[in-house]
């Protein structure tokens, strides 16, 4: 990704700049700095042959291919203190095409729409004594990409394969190969998030741009919302897996995924890019995709998402409200043993170290360095770098 930059960013930016947010110039500029001099380092050293090195700091951007890999094992290690020993379920909410150009034109207030309306339904249905009669703990992943870098916002669920009673006083486990109705949870679905939008158009929160422009007027929006009723939505339940280690296992494909990552990619040049898909209407079969540079960055940055929004939320007992008086109810009454669990700590992240390339001792840091400082130091190592 940072060679696509370097070789098209500029232009493109020249070109497309004026329709560009501040958060997609912002990836624009922090991919191709990342680990280089221009976001300054720090000195590391090693205590047993005092060999010394300087590494080059991280941008840290959540759309960065190079950065999401340790922001994934902090993330994974603060869930393994809520995972509880029992199967878990994974459920996809998907919105029709017909909705693509107004969540464009209205991210934030689509996206925060879309995690209520799939909270509201699993919450609704599980609920109901006809399907589970219990109360969900889950987690919502907000993934806005297909495999071809096209525009198709959808919400990734995880969820324990049950719930709490009412009363608090039971786990109630659903069937060992079925967890809700998907018809179901597709029209419930389909009929709160367009309640939502109903109403952010009557608080007139909603944007109208370009060939939108004529749904600004009431009965031209409520004629659009007829039309998603016309066919259901897409919801696909996973049948229940594994236990807590699995899941853990299965949470990183998912958690901190952007849309495309380096390893997809194929082959870089100066007019076209090249890289693997999945074709899920063959099997998953792969296949490859050519893109001009442009057109490449274009269908990266719609996936770029808004200033602070929180793309992982909590939900039921899961939530920061409820979680610390509802998940030791949950752990107690999932344990084989009558006595409550004990509350355990959360195991503090360990610090990241690396060993030294010339003993294996692990290096620690001596001094941290700006990119002016880093210029003006000027050591071997980086030389060899820079020539490399």
């Amino acid at each position: 990704m940072a060679d696509v930059i370097r070789l098209a960013g500029i232009d493109f930016i020249e070109q497309h700049g004026h329709g560009l947010t501040a958060q997609q110039l912002k990836v624009l500029w922090a991919i191709p700095h990342c680990r280089t001099a221009a976001l300054g380092g720090h000195l590391d050293e090693c205590p047993e042959c005092g060999y010394r090195l300087i590494t080059f700091n991280s941008c840290r951007n959540r759309h960065c291919p190079q950065c999401q890999t340790h922001a994934q094992r902090r993330w994974l290690h603060a869930r393994r203190q809520q995972l509880l020993p029992t199967a878990y379920v994974h459920l996809v909410f998907t919105v029709p095409p017909e909705l693509n150009a107004l969540a464009r034109q209205n991210q934030k207030l689509f996206y925060h729409l879309l995690f209520r309306a799939t909270a509201q339904t699993l919450q609704t249905i599980a609920t109901d004594a006809h399907h589970l009669g219990a109360r969900l703990g889950f987690f919502s992943v907000l993934h806005t990409w297909t495999q071809k870098l096209q525009f198709h916002p959808h919400i990734h669920c995880v969820a324990p394969a049950g719930g709490l009673s009412p009363d608090q006083r039971r786990w109630v486990p659903s069937h060992h190969r079925f967890f809700l109705p998907v018809k179901v949870l597709s029209r419930v679905f389909r009929g709160k998030l367009c309640a939502l939008l109903k109403r952010a158009f009557s608080r007139h929160r909603l944007n109208f741009q370009g060939r939108l422009s004529g749904l600004a007027q009431p009965k031209a929006f409520a004629a659009f919302l007829r039309t998603l009723f016309r066919h259901d939505w897409v919801v696909y339940c996973k049948p229940p897996f594994g236990g807590p280690q699995q899941v853990l296992n299965y949470l990183g494909a998912y958690t901190h995924r952007i849309a495309i990552s380096d390893h997809r990619l194929v082959s870089v040049d100066a007019k076209e890019v090249t890289f693997r898909w999945r074709d899920r209407a063959q099997g998953n079969r792969k296949r490859t995709l050519t893109l001009s540079l442009h057109e490449f960055l274009r269908r990266f940055l719609l996936h770029v998402l808004p200033y602070r929004f929180v793309r992982i939320r909590h939900y039921g007992f899961l939530s920061t409200r409820h979680r610390a008086t509802l998940w030791p109810v949950c752990a107690t009454l999932l344990s084989p043993a009558s006595t409550p669990l004990p509350r355990v700590a959360a195991a503090p992240f360990p610090k990241p170290s690396w060993p030294c390339p010339q003993c294996g001792a692990p290096m620690r840091l001596v001094e941290r360095l700006s990119a002016r400082q880093i210029q003006l130091r000027s050591p071997p190592e980086l030389e060899e770098r820079k020539a490399g």
